[in-house]
């Protein structure tokens, strides 16, 4: 049965997350076509990241998205803290165990890309394959944002988001607004449909939802210095750093303007098996802008990984 279906979860970890799952599998042996995928949404949208991959790969895998803490529908505990990444790898982990998941392919965009990436230091005996669309690698993400003045400039947004008076600001822009500044400005004209930007309003509507999707910013332990703004330098980003084994996958969408190529220089050398996909005409939320090629690339690494193995 590959028909797709929404069901809530309470997690040992505190929350309760709306999860979009179905799909048929192999029984998540490895090397089977058929291994479960976990899927982590990013800022500031829900599981429906994935409708599109859901829909095709549902067909041969099983498949779950949840809508992360703070998003949607799903929790959104009050304070900073509780959106540190600890907490969000925990959820994620939290998750496949309640779904009986051993091993799982992972995959994540934005947001759900920073945790990702963390759950496959964290757990790398958990992930058995890495997807990642548009989120850069944490060393690789803080080296530029103090070394690259082009990417500092294109971070100076995280800053905003930082600021407590955005809140403020967005209620006299209202959510209309915020859908304008915050999304539909970074996407291309009319790909967006009226019923899916409805499906957007009603999610950010909810109550808390602002405030916690943002939370996801001020919780991060990112450094994003202003222009010009002289920082001490992590001692951590000249150190050595952990590689990660397991095979891996990064799709990107290269007009992306928050989150420059620049991301994809050096990775090899920290994730040995790598294949990396260009999408040329696309941008930052590639998995709906080009859901075919993301679809692809996706079933092509599968496949691939499959034989190896």
């Amino acid at each position: 049965m590959t028909a797709l279906r929404r069901q809530r979860f309470a997690l040992p970890t505190g929350v309760e997350l709306d999860v979009t799952l179905g799909g048929n599998g192999g029984g998540g042996a490895d090397g089977d076509t058929g291994d479960p995928i976990l899927f982590l949404h990013g800022f500031p949208e829900s599981a429906r990241t994935w409708r599109h991959q859901l829909a095709d790969l549902a067909t041969d895998h099983v498949v779950v998205a949840p809508d992360q803490r703070g998003f949607a529908r799903s929790s959104k505990p009050r304070h900073v803290e509780d959106y540190a990444t600890d907490l969000i790898v925990a959820d994620a982990i939290a998750l496949a165990d309640a779904l009986g998941l051993a091993r799982f392919t992972l995959v994540g965009h934005d947001w759900g890309g920073a945790a990702a990436w963390a759950v496959a230091l964290k757990h790398p005996d958990r992930v058995a394959r890495l997807i990642i669309a548009n989120a850069p690698h944490p060393l690789i993400f803080q080296k530029s944002l103090i070394d690259d003045p082009a990417q500092r400039a294109a971070s100076q947004y995280m800053r905003a988001f930082r600021d407590p008076a955005i809140e403020a600001r967005t209620a006299e822009w209202g959510i209309e607004g915020f859908y304008a500044r915050s999304f539909e400005a970074h996407v291309p004209a009319g790909l967006v449909d009226a019923d899916e930007r409805a499906i957007y309003l009603d999610q950010w509507r909810q109550p808390g939802a602002l405030t916690a999707m943002l939370n996801w910013y001020r919780a991060s332990k990112i450094i994003v210095p202003a222009m010009g703004e002289e920082v001490e330098r992590p001692a951590w980003i000249d150190q050595p750093f952990p590689k990660l084994a397991m095979p891996t996958l990064v799709i990107w969408g290269m007009q992306d303007k928050a989150l420059l190529p620049c991301q994809l220089d050096g990775l090899d050398a920290l994730v040995p098996d790598l294949r990396i996909v260009a999408v040329e005409d696309a941008g930052h939320f590639v998995p709906w802008e080009r859901p075919d090629a993301v679809t692809a690339a996706i079933r092509a690494f599968l496949a691939e990984r499959a034989r190896a193995d």
